[in-house]
């Protein structure tokens, strides 16, 4: 059975960058850590490390036990991308800072993890976090998420593989929406559910 990671080792997991899983530490703390399983060093210079899936595993179960966004006043630095209809969720400059470094990290960790470098096509993190890199692609682009007392977008899970569905208020704004999300590496196409209705964007990140 494999040990738990040390305090010391935790700390560093947890300190990792929320999006791209950039780690800081000392040599010693990430040789450590890649001995395990729970990081990698990047080929390509600067030589950076992330964590490996187990690594976000581990940080993902942390986090659970931590205060949430909607938990969290403030400031407090704790990022999470909106998916819309979060009840209580805080707005204003802190929080454009906020989503312009994450989807920055981002960028940086598709030119890292990306075979060909390349920033316009998502990477294996977005692919493995669909819900999330769809929300934050939009949130980066401007579009505002549905929250108590605003119309917006609703980025959602689907049975179907690597896709989620985006709800909107309206055609212009499923429209909008179709864009920023194309305009970041997406592959959207516009449907009605049967049942409802309802139009939504069924967007998958594309790969070539």
């Amino acid at each position: 059975m494999t040990r738990p990671p040390t305090a010391a080792q935790r700390r560093v997991i947890d300190a990792a960058d929320p999006v791209t899983g950039r780690l800081r530490g000392t040599e010693a703390q990430l040789a450590v850590l890649v001995k395990r399983g729970l990081a990698f060093r990047h080929p390509r210079p600067p030589h950076d490390h992330f964590l490996t899936p187990a690594g976000h595993r581990i940080r993902e179960e942390e986090a659970e036990k931590a205060p949430t966004v909607e938990e969290a006043p403030s400031g407090t630095g704790v990022f999470s991308a909106r998916v819309g209809g979060e009840e209580d969720a805080y707005d204003g400059p802190g929080r454009v800072r906020e989503v312009h470094s994450a989807w920055q990290g981002l960028l940086e960790m598709r030119r890292m993890t990306n075979p060909d470098g390349a920033v316009e096509r998502p990477c294996a993190w977005e692919r493995a976090h669909l819900v999330r890199a769809a929300a934050l692609a939009l949130e980066a682009a401007g579009q505002r998420p549905a929250g108590p007392d605003a119309d917006g977008y609703r980025v959602r899970a689907t049975p179907q593989p690597e896709a989620v569905a985006v709800y909107g208020p309206d055609g212009a704004a499923l429209r909008a929406y179709a864009a920023s999300l194309e305009r970041a590496g997406w592959q959207v196409g516009e449907y009605t559910e049967p049942r409802t209705r309802v139009r939504y964007l069924l967007a998958s990140p594309r790969r070539v």
